[in-house]
């Protein structure tokens, strides 16, 4: 199988380089799936879970934040806001952070509040469910 290099970059660190297989996204449509030779293209990553299998076939699943990837000859270049391995998930901060972004809602915000707090419950749910699915 052909292999292709990517970066997974967070805002705070770099989370992975190396030589993938196969690169497996959140898109807003579902999940997008990216191989060796993809076409070029720049793509927007939603909150949830990603997924590589690298070239000695072992799999690494990562939960993710909004951001985007680009693939350009042949690398895959992902920028996040946060990237973390489901097991380091710290649930009961998860938990606060959903119930936090919960009550947000249910108060009067203006337009960019309501999309951050948005932003904000959809990757506190990101984790639980990643964090829930890997103990």
């Amino acid at each position: 199988m052909s292999t292709f290099r990517v970066s997974i970059i967070a805002t705070d660190k770099v989370f992975y380089e190396g030589l993938v297989n196969i690169l497996i996204l959140p898109a807003m449509d579902g999940e997008a799936a990216v191989m060796a030779h993809h076409e070029d293209m720049v793509m927007a990553v939603v909150a949830g879970e990603m997924r590589f299998q690298t070239e000695d076939g072992n799999w690494t699943d990562v939960v993710v934040g909004t951001g985007f990837v680009q693939m350009i000859n042949n690398r895959a270049l992902v920028l996040v806001d946060t990237a973390e391995r489901p097991e380091d998930i710290d649930i009961v901060r998860a938990r606060e952070a959903k119930e936090r972004a919960q009550e947000q809602l249910r108060q009067r915000q203006s337009l960019v509040e309501y999309y951050h707090t948005q932003a904000s419950l959809a990757r506190a749910m990101s984790r639980l469910k990643a964090a829930s699915k890997h103990k």
